[in-house]
């Protein structure tokens, strides 16, 4: 019987993308620990990449006209937010989130807009025809013919079969759903591997760069939340977006990382119906409780996401310790940050909280991540202390700095403005963000440091 030669493997970093023909426990390449994943070593007749653009003469900076990029809507007011005012001809963008969120419901729903200007195919990895039909049924895309009737659809892994579809139908918008069900003939591994990931994804962005063809990929995310597979899958791509929320709360929130196009940062918010997405007119209602009477251990702060100023009520509950160690929690802000601001508010201001236990939470389930939060998480923190609730009507927002200053935060007018707008009183914030001409209706107190900004609040009781 004749021999068959034994497949040569290599390890793949899943982080970088770098190779190593043994394991070991860290990658060579980046130094990122246990990313070393088995794959299947190719040919080199195999690897005939293309390149992503056609090459072009060396020529001047000053020589190349700069023009704008052109966009289009995808009938979705809150995902063109995101996108940075739309999709952009041959661009690539890469959407995250956990099972059953809302990925493919928010792409099928766009598409269908889509379907009723230009054409659009759904290539669908996970979902026969006949689930998707019935998915657009439940949504009720498919009671208007000029809707959804015109989008065309397919069932296919095979990377191939589906670049043959995308030559043949010209699309402008094509959705792969998702990245980690396709796998292309030239590689031998399984689909979802590391090797067929990233040639999948390379292969779909040179013929989106080539056809000008807008490409949106679904990526599965694993258990820490980070979108699975190497890490250059999010360097290749033009946008990438994650959906965040709680599969429980019928509230989503999409928020963009990565953008060459457009803003980072953007934020748009989402309301699961039983008609799919509908975009939130008011994001600031949905993360402000609504209570009878004002209660201790509240504070609303004027956070900036993108463009947009959201206005995301912070609790705070400092009870007594019964343990040596007292516990620092924080739900949608970050925990590193609150142990800062405890040692901030003993050492300037004179409150210790060394023998109380300190939750913190952001209402609504968004996430936090500006230094602009400290100041209301002190104040939240302080009002809890002393079961006093803060005065009615109080906005606040401002960094902390470890000497204890107030600096500013950026957009100070904008987030001023959003609250006024919404009937908010009063604003407690950094001097350096005071107002150079009076907001109707809002009454502005600018502090520059944390203990003036208690005894403030308190001269307000």
């Amino acid at each position: 019987m004749a021999k068959v030669a034994k497949a040569k493997t290599l390890y793949v970093c899943s982080e970088c993308g770098g190779e190593s023909p043994k394991w070991t426990g860290q990658c060579a390449a980046c130094n990122a620990w246990n990313t070393l994943t088995e794959s299947v070593a190719q040919s080199a007749s195999n690897h005939r990449f293309q390149a992503l653009a056609k090459s072009s003469p060396v020529r001047k900076l000053a020589d190349i006209e700069a023009s704008d990029v052109p966009r289009f809507t995808t009938g979705v007011g809150e995902f063109d937010r995101v996108l940075g005012g739309g999709l952009v001809p041959g661009g690539v963008v890469l959407i995250g989130g956990d099972p059953g969120i809302g990925k493919s419901t928010l792409l099928l729903q766009s598409l269908a807009e889509i379907a009723r200007e230009r054409p659009a195919l759904y290539v669908s990895g996970e979902e026969s025809g006949a689930q998707i039909a019935l998915r657009a049924q439940r949504l009720g895309l498919t009671g208007d013919a000029s809707a959804a009737g015109d989008l065309a659809l397919l069932a296919e892994i095979q990377l191939e079969k589906i670049q043959a579809t995308i030559d043949e139908q010209r699309p402008e918008v094509a959705v792969i759903d998702s990245i980690q069900t396709i796998y292309s003939e030239a590689l031998t591994s399984a689909p979802g591997s590391v090797a067929q990931v990233r040639e999948c994804a390379a292969q779909l962005t040179r013929i989106a760069k080539q056809t000008g063809t807008s490409i949106i990929m679904v990526g599965h995310v694993t258990k820490e939340g980070s979108l699975a597979g190497p890490r250059v899958l999010e360097h290749i791509v033009d946008t990438v977006l994650y959906f965040e929320g709680d599969t429980h709360s019928s509230f989503r929130l999409v928020r963009a990382f990565k953008n060459r196009f457009g803003a980072v940062n953007e934020l748009g918010v989402f309301a699961m119906t039983e008609k799919g997405l509908r975009g939130v007119a008011n994001p600031s209602a949905l993360f402000l409780s609504q209570h009878e009477q004002s209660v201790p251990g509240s504070c609303v702060l004027v956070t900036q996401e993108g463009s947009r100023p959201l206005l995301v009520e912070v609790q705070a509950l400092v009870d007594t310790a019964h343990v040596p160690n007292p516990r620092r929690l924080a739900v949608g802000l970050e925990q590193n940050r609150l142990a800062l601001l405890l040692a901030v508010l003993h050492r300037h201001a004179g409150i210790a909280c060394f023998d109380q236990d300190v939750f913190l939470n952001a209402v609504g389930g968004v996430k936090i991540t500006e230094p602009a939060a400290d100041l209301s998480v002190l104040l939240a923190i302080h009002s809890s202390m002393r079961n006093k609730p803060l005065p009615k009507g109080l906005i606040t927002f401002g960094e902390v700095g470890l000497a204890g200053e107030i600096r500013p935060s950026p957009r100070g007018q904008d987030r001023l403005k959003e609250a006024a707008k919404l009937g908010f009183s009063m604003a407690l914030i950094p001097k350096a963000n005071a107002p150079k001409q009076p907001i109707d209706g809002l009454k502005v107190i600018a502090v520059d440091r944390i203990e003036e900004a208690i005894d403030r609040v308190r001269d307000l009781e």
